[in-house]
């Protein structure tokens, strides 16, 4: 798959864990893990970038004695996975031209 549409998918399904509630990095690999498999590197990875597009908000929070960093959907980020949605209807009516049989008797 290629590197840019695989990052954009990553973005949008680290929103999509965080769309209903606040999570944390190890929740959200443990939401995502009966999807797909996602290293803490590339996670964290993606928390910084969706940070800096202002597409989800970080506040720390005392957990078991330690700070725990809690990621929130902004409006911008549930617009994004809007987006996404309609960019995804585009791109699977291309999947099905791409992957059409061809009529043999025509």
């Amino acid at each position: 798959m290629d590197n840019q549409m695989k990052r954009g998918l990553l973005d949008v399904c680290v929103l999509a864990a965080i769309k209903d509630q606040d999570s944390y990095g190890y929740q959200i690999i443990k939401d995502m893990k009966p999807y797909m498999a996602l290293s803490e590197s590339t996670l964290y990875t993606i928390l910084k970038r969706l940070e800096a597009a202002e597409l989800l908000t970080v506040r720390s929070a005392e957990h078991g004695g330690r700070l725990r960093k809690y990621y929130h959907i902004t409006d911008a980020g549930r617009r994004r996975l809007r987006e996404f949605k309609v960019e995804w209807r585009e791109i699977i009516s291309l999947y099905q031209f791409i992957t059409r049989e061809e009529d043999d008797n025509v």
